[in-house]
């Protein structure tokens, strides 16, 4: 899946922990390197450029990026360079920006305009403002339709349900409308209406008014499955934002007093995210051992470890596949090297970096590599992955197949799923066995 994967190399991504975010944010308001004094008029004047904004990008690459040598460029002379020009617009600041960055060789330094920023924050954040509804267009009509209300949402409160055809937004009609502008007419400020005429199946039109809420978005899935007798607690985590953990804490409590025998969890296809959660989510599951060490430009390492405040002791087998990413591995990585899981499936991604997020002054963002990770044993993944215990090939073709239809992922007809099941039948029946024997 050569697209997908290029697709998640780009959008992979993980936060640096809160001590680090909190030296940025105290070194952001040093004065700038090398900058001259200016009088009252002209700092405001400088203070309005795009040049300001440029300049604070240039300084927090300058004293935070992971290779000190930035990829052998003299980073001095980048910022003379770029200072050094007019620029007619923000749009064309921005392009000077982002081929100044590209110069370190890195995608996961990147630069973001305030729209894209905006929704890199609303999506790490875990929530939304809206009415809670997934849309998509109907292949043959074009006809804008409900997918799936969003659980504990406006739209789930009304009895919204998949299939529902939205025919007018505000009295607008949506005709024609794409899936991306009906989203933006839906979203607003929390508290504030929009009115819904819609159509379920044959019946007449009917007028629904909602009102706008903050929504967290739901990353955890989880089953009990129940198979030959053994009761399995199935959890997909989709990636790693500022919900994420709790989300999965309140999953396992659940599946715990379900009194299941064993776990599953699944993190295939998850890009990545938040470094926190990871460390939160493998303290769910480890009562002691390392979970991760970084390392920064200078060598200084910190190695973070679980805190006896593991939720289960269950078996375990966690899934992965090429596009395990980032935060992905800190988990799984720590979780097979401390004996805790059998990781099962194909070789993860290969992303150990750490990145700085940074909201510059007009709104946009800069996201810099700022550490490098090693697994417990001191394994170095950077674009080798980790490999699975038990290694679960799926044709490219089965697995596409899959990913377009989620209710199969987790079931009989997910081969990968069943290996998984393979080898947590025999953690079960090995356990057990001990305790059998104590």
């Amino acid at each position: 899946m050569p697209q997908l994967r290029r697709r998640f190399a780009l959008t992979s991504r993980i936060a640096a922990w809160s001590t680090t975010e909190k030296a940025l944010a105290l070194t952001s308001a040093l004065t700038l390197v090398g900058l001259p004094v200016l009088t009252t008029a002209a700092w405001a004047t400088w203070q309005d450029s795009p040049k300001s904004v440029l300049d604070e990008a240039w300084q927090i690459v300058h004293r935070s990026y992971v290779d000190p040598t930035f990829n052998h460029v003299d980073w001095v002379q980048e910022r003379q360079a770029l200072l050094g020009q007019e620029y007619t617009s923000p749009e064309a600041a921005y392009a000077s920006l982002e081929d100044m960055l590209a110069k370190l060789d890195d995608p996961y330094t990147r630069f973001m305009t305030p729209e894209e920023f905006q929704a890199f924050s609303s999506q790490t954040s875990g929530q939304l403002v809206g009415v809670g509804m997934r849309l998509s267009l109907e292949p043959e009509t074009e006809a804008l339709v409900v997918v799936q209300p969003i659980e504990d949402s406006p739209a789930m409160a009304a009895n919204v349900q998949p299939g529902d055809h939205i025919l007018q937004i505000n009295g607008v009609s949506t005709q024609g409308m794409t899936v991306e502008t009906a989203a933006s007419q839906i979203r607003g400020e929390a508290g504030t209406t929009v009115d819904l005429l819609m159509q379920r199946n044959d019946t007449a039109p009917f007028a629904l008014t909602l009102t706008r809420a903050r929504i967290d978005l739901p990353v955890v899935t989880s089953a009990l499955q129940e198979t030959d007798g053994q009761r399995i607690g199935y959890l997909r985590l989709s990636e790693f934002n500022a919900q994420s953990a709790e989300q999965m804490e309140r999953a396992i409590k659940s599946l715990e007093q379900q009194q299941v025998d064993g776990y599953v969890l699944d993190l295939r296809n998850n890009p990545g995210g938040i470094l926190g959660q990871a460390i939160a989510i493998a303290r769910m599951w480890l009562d002691e051992g390392a979970i991760v060490r970084t390392v920064d430009r200078v060598g200084q390492a910190e190695e973070v470890s679980a805190n006896r405040t593991a939720l289960t002791d269950k078996p375990l087998v966690v899934l992965v596949n090429g596009n395990s990413a980032s935060a992905s591995e800190v988990l799984t990585g720590a979780l097979q090297d401390d004996q805790r899981a059998t990781v099962v499936g194909t070789q993860t991604f290969g992303k150990a970096l750490v990145q700085s997020v940074n909201r510059l002054r007009d709104g946009s963002g800069l996201n810099v590599t700022i550490a490098h990770y090693y697994t417990p044993s001191g394994a170095d993944i950077n674009h080798k992955g980790i490999t699975p215990n038990v290694v679960a090939e799926s044709p490219e073709a089965a697995q596409q197949e899959l990913w377009m239809h989620p209710d199969r992922i987790g079931t009989e007809q997910d081969s990968q799923y069943v290996a998984a099941i393979d080898q947590l039948r025999g953690a079960i029946a090995a356990k057990s066995s001990t305790q059998a024997q104590r």
